[in-house]
This record gives structure tokens, C-alpha cells and sequence, in this order.
């Protein structure tokens, strides 16, 4: 007997819903997606076609024509807070695009929404199921790194100013919620707090340095400090032209690792109860280079390197609402990244280092 799919509504038709739809198409064996939902149905027609789903111009209508029990939310930062609520409110599950919201006023809405609803909520952070962010996290709670001093987050990406030209919501503040940091760097910031913890301050400058006609920062750089008392650097740019890595360093006491565009380049641990080797000056031979220590699935990145991140994410999430295991990124993980966000872009206009606790 064939287990019964679960029924989605995808809203949202642009470019990440086509991601969404990858996904969905790759565990066509246990999701169907029924309905997609855009204000402009003939942009929803052509990626309904591929699943044999209904077009929607609202996602009211979507769900009083089919029983989906997950809503799928693809649409600009700043409407999020309102299509997760109303599909909260009805009693489904949600998943939502990265970030959560523009605010963390609006992120809270939605929080207390899914407290009423009693109903299953994952924003998509991908990178947190890469095998590069399992390895560190699972080093740091072994104590293999030990203490955590600092972290270095840095984004170093180029988007051109038709990247900004192609729809009017892209570079403000309403819609997009910020810049550099909050569309581009979000999913870094995020493994920032997964390494480091809790962040409880930051200041930050930014800037528009390299775009016309947006109102958002294309370049920020930030300190911030975290619960642990480890200090991280943060920097991010669309105005490195043409465009470099992505890039994550966490350091300890006993070791330190680095990830660069979802891969681990580097990582040196020391195993829990062990003393360091005490030396006047470190280095950075090849001696201390243990990443050949360590294999990764070999189908993680597939076609071309496109990762299977947003697959696993799924996965999770299909095995929460069976009740499995838990969401492993939900709300309040990701909130933790847009206060720092937010709080960068504050201090920004301050002048003021600014509390995140």
C-alpha cells in the first residue's frame, strides 16, 4: 500500500519557488504539491504545469479549494509575516524562504501565531544541514575546539545593478528588509550563531557604495559579542566585484576551522581531555591541516555543485511532522540571525552599540 503524500501549496512563483519546486519534484514520492499561488497567475501557470497543480491568485483560495496541510512560503521577505499567519491561522504547517521576516517584531508575530496554532513552522536554513556545518557544530559540543574566542563571517559577493533593476521590491526596506546582510549574508549570520551561541550585542557600520536606486546597504561590517563571551567579526558585501566566497572561521583554544562557499577547507580539533601542544607562535603548516581526516557524501553536490541542502531541510521537516524527530530550524533559531541584522542596521544609523537581549 502506497503511503498518502503530503499536500502542498506553494506560494510565491519567482526564482527560490523554482528551488522549492526542485525539491519538491526530487521527493515526488511523498510530497504533491496541489497548488501554487501568486498575484499574477500567469507567472504561477508554468511551474504549475510541471506537478499538475491548480493556480491560485490568493492564498484564501488555495486553501479552501484543497486540503493541502502545508503552505510553502516564497514570496518577498515582507510579506511573510502575513501569508505564514493566515496559513497558521487555518491550521496548516509552514515553511518559509529565508529570512523569517524583515523584523524581529514581525518574526515574533509569527511566532505567536504558531504557539496558537499548535502547528509546525521551519524558515529554510539551509547550510545548517551542510556536512561541512555538521562537522564543526558536532566538534564544538564535543569540546574539540575548546573554548570559542571569536568568529569571522564574511560575505564577498557581486550583484550588478540589473540584479537590483528586476523587481521592485529588490533594495528596500520594506520588502526586503535590507541589503547585503539581510538577503544576501542572512544564511551565513545564521552559522555564525549556530557555532558561536546566543548574541547579546553588535555594532556596526554600513553603506551604499556601488548601486543606485536602492535603499538598502550593499557593504556592512559589524563586532559582535555573544552570550560565551567569543567576539565575531562580521562583513558583508553585493559591491565585491566580481564576486568572491562566502566564508565562516570559528576559533578556540584548542582549534579552529574554516568553511568557505559550504565546503571545510580547513579544520585543526584537539580531542576532549587533551592538552594542547604549547607553543610560542602557532602556524598554519600542513601538519595541522586535518581535513583530510574527514569524508562527506558524495552526492551532497550534485549537478555541477548545486547542494542538497534545501532537500535535507525537507527531509527534517517530513520526518517532524511524523513525529520522528524535531525541527531543527524553526523560528526562534532564525531570529537570532535577524537581531543581529537588524541590530547592525540600527547602530548604523546611531551611531550606538545595541542590545540584543
Amino acid at each position: 500500500m502506497t503511503a498518502e503524500r503530503t499536500r502542498l501549496v506553494l506560494v510565491g512563483a519567482g526564482l527560490i519557488a523554482r528551488q522549492h519546486a526542485r525539491v519538491i519534484s526530487e521527493l515526488a514520492d511523498r510530497l504533491e504539491l496541489v497548488a501554487v499561488v501568486d498575484p499574477q497567475p500567469s507567472k504561477a501557470k508554468e511551474l504549475a504545469e510541471q506537478f499538475g497543480a491548480d493556480v491560485f491568485s490568493s492564498l484564501s483560495e488555495a486553501l479552501a479549494a484543497t486540503d493541502a496541510s502545508v503552505v510553502v512560503v516564497c514570496t518577498p521577505t515582507g510579506t511573510h509575516a502575513d501569508i505564514a499567519i493566515e496559513a497558521l491561522e487555518a491550521g496548516r504547517h509552514v515553511i518559509i524562504e529565508k529570512p523569517a521576516e524583515v523584523t524581529v517584531d514581525r518574526t515574533d508575530a509569527i511566532i505567536a501565531a504558531q504557539q496558537a496554532a499548535g502547528t509546525l513552522v521551519t524558515v529554510i536554513s539551509q547550510h545548517r544541514f551542510d556536512p561541512a556545518t555538521e562537522l564543526l557544530v558536532g566538534a564544538i559540543e564535543r569540546g574539540e575546539l575548546g573554548r570559542l574566542t571569536s568568529g569571522v563571517a564574511s560575505i564577498d559577493w557581486w550583484r550588478g545593478q540589473s540584479y537590483y533593476d528586476s523587481g521592485d521590491w529588490r533594495g528596500t526596506w520594506a520588502l526586503d528588509g535590507g541589503g547585503a546582510l539581510m538577503n544576501q549574508g542572512v544564511h551565513t549570520v545564521d552559522l555564525l550563531v549556530a557555532a558561536l551561541g546566543t548574541p547579546v550585542e553588535v555594532f556596526g557600520y554600513t553603506g551604499t557604495l556601488a548601486h543606485d536606486r536602492i535603499e538598502v546597504e550593499d557593504v556592512a561590517a559589524a563586532v559582535v559579542k555573544f552570550e560565551s563571551g567569543a567576539i565575531g567579526v562580521l562583513h558583508g558585501s553585493t559591491a565585491v566585484y566580481p564576486g568572491l566566497v562566502a566564508r565562516l572561521q570559528i576559533h578556540g583554544d584548542k582549534g579552529s576551522a574554516v568553511i568557505e562557499n559550504d565546503r571545510l577547507t580547513y579544520i585543526h580539533t584537539t580531542p576532549a581531555g587533551e592538552p594542547v601542544e604549547e607553543a610560542f607562535m602557532g602556524n598554519t603548516g600542513k601538519s595541522t591541516n586535518q581535513i583530510d581526516r574527514h569524508e562527506f557524501p558524495a552526492d551532497f553536490f550534485p549537478e555541477g555543485g548545486m547542494s542538497n541542502a534545501h532537500k535535507h531541510q525537507y527531509l527534517n521537516f517530513l520526518a517532524a511532522l511524523e513525529g520522528a524527530e524535531p525541527v531543527r530550524i524553526g523560528l526562534r533559531e532564525n531570529r537570532q540571525a535577524i537581531a543581529i541584522i537588524t541590530g547592525v542596521y540600527e547602530s548604523a544609523r546611531t551611531g550606538l552599540p545595541v542590545s540584543l537581549v
